[in-house]
């Protein structure tokens, strides 16, 4: 507010300034302008508004139904409450724990609730297919919590549910934003409200930020899962490196090679 001083979002909360300068004294250099990264993750939170009336309700269903083109319509209760669709697209780049020897739920086990991760200790790590899209059938009153404990229970993901969180993407001025939702949200409302177009808003499951995470409530070896998992990243990172600047050298080496036999 008193140095005009812009930033990128993301580096919002490192930024430490002592704004003693007027702004006639500011040169251009000290303002950091966003890059022109196409993913942007947004932490700052929106204010709520106003519940809307059931009235409101009503309209804002109407309105969205005539917009669906896949018959995946939302239905307002009696009681006011309504339900819907919401597809979610898995972006997990780490692998999660699920049960080792576990046929896959059937309709029946679903019918019955029965929990298959719950009949065998063994676990073995799994990766997600990448980008990989469930669509899930949940109520207004559906948190994000239960979104979330609910995608992990239908691939039987035994992994703490803090390890995730649910993000909305949103496209705006040719940038893909993203917002970390609080576990209170309720999505089918954010659903409701963008409509049926999931290039206006999508919902994305990612694994929750490193420093976010409660790691007292994991047990020994899910910490000890996660340090080797961390450690093998750590290492391709390495390597990685590694390659880019053996390739660097290689073509420099080939550079003053080809210099030798010219004149100058």
């Amino acid at each position: 507010a008193d140095c005009r001083y812009t930033c990128h979002q993301e580096c919002r909360s490192l930024i430490q300034l002592d704004c003693r300068q007027s702004q006639s004294q500011l040169s251009p250099e000290s303002t950091l302008l966003p890059p022109c990264s196409q993913n942007v993750t947004q932490t700052v939170e929106e204010e709520q508004p106003e519940p809307p009336t059931v009235q409101e309700i009503k309209q804002k269903i109407e309105k969205y139904n005539a917009k669906v083109t896949n018959c995946l319509l939302m239905k307002l209760n009696d009681d006011g409450t309504y339900t819907g669709f919401i597809k979610v697209h898995l972006k997990l780049r780490r692998p999660v724990t699920v049960p080792a020897g576990i046929r896959p739920q059937s309709i029946y086990d679903a019918l019955k609730e029965v929990n298959l991760a719950e009949m065998t200790d063994k676990r073995t790590s799994f990766y997600l297919p990448l980008d990989a899209i469930k669509q899930l059938h949940i109520s207004s009153t559906t948190t994000v919590s239960e979104v979330i404990q609910g995608l992990l229970k239908k691939f039987m993901v035994v992994d703490n549910p803090q390890k995730f969180a649910l993000f909305k993407e949103m496209r705006k001025d040719g940038q893909v934003l993203f917002q970390k939702l609080p576990l209170s949200e309720y999505p089918l409302y954010l659903r409701l409200l963008a409509g049926p177009d999931t290039d206006v808003l999508s919902f994305v499951l990612k694994e929750n930020e490193t420093g976010e995470v409660e790691w007292d409530a994991f047990s020994i070896p899910e910490l000890q899962n996660f340090l080797m998992i961390l450690d093998r990243e750590e290492k391709d990172k390495i390597q990685q490196v590694h390659r880019k600047y053996e390739r660097f050298k290689q073509r420099l080496q080939q550079t003053l090679k080809e210099a030798r036999g010219k004149p100058g």
